[in-house]
């Protein structure tokens, strides 16, 4: 009997003890699985980019920036290239159904932010046949049931138009897939010059200029030279990064981050005990067995191995049906969850379960080495 084996055939003394904790440890990675996958895919802020910059007014998302700052903008030479967005939020059908339209003039989105949006000059002509035509992302169109060519109407919670009412319509002209899988696709792109000549109020304003700095200046720096720039005029800025103006959109309404880590490591806390405890007791019933093991000769090393192994046996078992789990949930899960199971999920989901065997195995193999041979055939 190989020493592995033996580590196994302990670990599985007891079938329903051993499948129960492995239940137990495959819930708590799967928590982590699905709460990681959700921070790391459309809905989280890990795919943003630190590199391109958003320009917001210092007086809040939902104050608006004239056109007018287009030209002094551009003008700053460590600027590489300039785009605008305004976007309208709605809804399609029924209040539940929200989506988001971000109207911008496509020849500078592309140069902006047209790579890790997946835009190809095949859809940009696509979008020049017409002024009411979109572009959907591939995560929204699949969830909607959309097809190029097909009308859809968006209701606006905010966004009238001059004749009164909030309907807007568009011809879906192409859908773009995002440069990774992670690249959040959930929203569509219209034309600003047909959203900006319809809309009631807001004319020639934008809600954010997003920028591309040059290749030799840090974008820190270069969004601390905007601010600059227009602390004095009448629309004072505010430029962070887009994970930065991610995050701190999320915040809006939740730490998301914070709201996570609590509820990893509240399961994980929870799950340690649990193993902690019953591997004690585990130890406790084989007391005459490692008395038995150190009279034939089997040193510390050995036992706290042996102990170490069984824990991590049921860890990798358990915790790797947990990853599967959640694996095949972000497989199959509808695109508007946004769950991405990156490699860098999987990496750390390991790392965490090498460190959690060795925790939980720590203190029951310490109680093993503490245990008398006399003691231990006293037990008999």
């Amino acid at each position: 009997m190989t020493f592995l084996h033996l580590a196994r055939r302990n670990a599985l003394r007891k079938p329903l003890r051993a499948v129960l904790l492995m239940v137990c440890i495959a819930t708590a990675f799967l928590i982590y699985g699905l709460t990681t996958s959700f921070l790391a895919g459309a809905q989280g802020t890990s795919a943003a980019s630190e590199d391109i910059l958003g320009v917001t007014s210092a007086g809040g998302r939902t104050q608006a920036l004239p056109m007018a700052a287009l030209s002094p903008l551009a003008a700053i030479p460590e600027v590489a290239g300039v785009a605008y967005v305004t976007r309208v939020r709605g809804f399609v059908d029924v209040e539940k159904n929200v989506v988001a339209v971000s109207a911008a003039d496509m020849a500078r989105l592309m140069d902006v932010n047209g790579k890790s949006l997946g835009l190809t000059p095949a859809l940009l002509s696509a979008m020049d046949m017409a002024r009411d035509r979109v572009l959907v992302g591939r995560a929204l169109a699949d969830a909607q049931g959309w097809t190029v060519g097909q009308r859809v109407a968006v209701t606006a919670f905010d966004v009238a138009k001059q004749d009164g009412g909030r309907d807007w319509r568009f011809e879906i002209a192409g859908i773009f897939e995002g440069e990774t899988a992670s690249t959040d696709t959930y929203f569509m792109i219209a034309r600003y010059d047909y959203v900006n000549a319809a809309r009631a109020r807001g004319r020639d304003t934008v809600d954010a200029f997003v920028v591309r700095p040059s290749a030799q200046v840090s974008p820190a720096v270069l969004a601390a030279r905007i601010d600059a720039r227009f602390a004095n005029s009448a629309s004072p800025t505010r430029t962070q990064s887009e994970k930065q103006f991610l995050e701190a959109f999320l915040r809006q309404y939740a730490d998301v981050g914070l709201i996570v880590n609590l509820v990893v490591g509240a399961a994980f806390v929870t799950l340690l005990m649990i193993v902690v405890n019953t591997m004690i007791f585990a130890i406790r019933e084989r007391t005459f067995e490692i008395g038995v093991l150190k009279t034939l000769g089997f040193s510390s090393v050995h036992i706290v191995t042996l102990i170490l192994v069984e824990t991590s046996f049921v860890f990798l078992f358990g915790g790797g049906i947990g990853l599967l789990l959640a694996w095949l949930a972000a497989q199959f899960a509808g695109p508007e969850l946004g769950l991405v199971f990156s490699p860098a999920v999987l990496v750390k989901g390991a790392a965490i379960m090498v460190g959690l065997s060795l925790a939980t195995g720590a203190l029951p193999a310490i109680a093993a080495l503490r245990i008398p041979v006399i003691n231990a055939f006293r037990t008999r």
